[in-house]
């Protein structure tokens, strides 16, 4: 979709990258990072001053008590990720995982040798059916992959269902894979609550967390994975030959932005919030129904009230190539038959495009 925006001039809304957020002064903490050195490899695990920043931050904000030698420093979330499903899964394991989902779970999932056992989660308010999801479970159930605040669906799991999922793990003696990367991104109230923090989940979690979320800065790509030392282990082994250690100047300004910008992570759900409102007001005024969100950059809705007669890959194509608004069709998230009525609008854009691309919809929509 990024492709075909580039070739009809269309206002990206498709690709999950903010724009006009990044903090002035991690970027000046890059250069002067850059300029200090060392230009080396680092350690594999990560810099001692990146390794106790996530585990400060983990204190301060989460209450969890971790320690720096918990943590391993990754080049991005999709690597901690990988690290994480290649470490743990045996062939044969079964991994469960929540449809809308991020698109990189089930081909590392497969490439491990595990297999993927689905759970829908259920439109519009994307609830669960523990129903099904306790039927998922069973004595080959290796871990659970659960990601909140979620992509694509801005879900942002609850207290409840989250003790809910903990006592099947202990149940069935199984860990989580937490993709945590937008968990300063929860909006209306809808406070996030890391599955780690809960009673007797310490040991069965590995944290996933990201920089490039929390400041703005998604090119950096550099993340982290935080877990106990027994399941760390097998982690830091696949990390190491997938790509072993990551920028030493970059997680520098990591470090230094962990420690220092505490005001700049505070106010971004603020900002986020107004401009996921503004892109909704422009949806519906275009003649979409948007879902709710409730946290990371992005705002799926409902095109059948413009009565469109084609699915959402038939929408989003549409729209790109006529209308010149980039979106993700929804279905792109499910591992097929997916509902195939919603597409995905990246709202974390500046407010002169959500204001041209609502304005571009508005009009293309008028014309029938």
């Amino acid at each position: 979709m990024s492709r075909l925006a580039q070739a009809h001039g269309a206002v990206n809304l498709g690709q999950g990258f903010p724009e006009g957020l990044e903090p002035p002064a991690l970027i000046s903490a890059l250069a002067d990072a850059a300029l200090a050195g060392p230009h080396q490899y680092p350690s594999m695990m990560g810099t001692p001053a990146l390794r106790e920043a996530v585990a400060a931050h983990e204190c301060r904000y989460w209450k969890n008590a971790v320690r720096p030698d918990e943590v391993m420093v990754t080049s991005g979330a999709t690597e901690a990720l990988a690290a994480c499903l290649f470490g743990l899964i045996e062939p044969g394991d079964e991994v469960i995982l929540f449809e809308p989902l991020y698109d990189s779970y089930l081909p590392i999932i497969r490439r491990a040798g595990g297999v993927p056992r689905l759970v829908r989660l259920l439109p519009p308010d994307w609830g669960i059916d523990r129903e099904a999801l306790a039927a998922m479970f069973g004595p080959k159930t290796k871990l659970v992959v659960l990601n909140s605040p979620t992509n694509p669906c801005g879900k942002v799991w609850n207290a409840d269902d989250l003790a809910f999922l903990a006592g099947l793990l202990e149940a069935h003696d199984s860990l989580a894979v937490c993709d945590e990367v937008y968990e300063h991104l929860s909006y209306d109230g809808h406070a996030h609550i890391p599955l780690m923090s809960l009673p007797g989940m310490r040991a069965r979690c590995a944290k996933v967390g990201s920089a490039g979320k929390i400041f703005s800065l998604t090119g950096w790509k550099v993340g982290w994975v935080v877990a106990e030392a027994p399941l760390l282990a097998p982690i830091a082994k696949a990390h190491q030959f997938l790509t072993f250690t990551t920028s030493p100047t970059l997680q520098a300004a990591v470090a230094r932005g962990l420690d220092d910008a505490g005001d700049y992570i505070d106010s971004l759900p603020a900002v986020l919030t107004a401009r996921r409102d503004r892109l909704a007001a422009g949806l519906k005024a275009a003649g979409l129904a948007p879902l709710p969100c409730f946290g990371s950059y992005f705002l799926s809705a409902d095109f059948r009230p413009l009565g469109f007669a084609g699915d959402d890959r038939d929408f989003c194509r549409t729209i790109t190539e006529q209308a010149g608004v980039a979106a993700i069709p929804v279905s792109a998230f499910f591992d097929g038959n997916g509902p195939d009525h919603y597409a995905r609008f990246c709202f974390a854009k500046t407010d002169q495009a959500i204001d041209e691309a609502m304005s571009r919809l508005k009009a293309f929509f008028a014309k029938g």
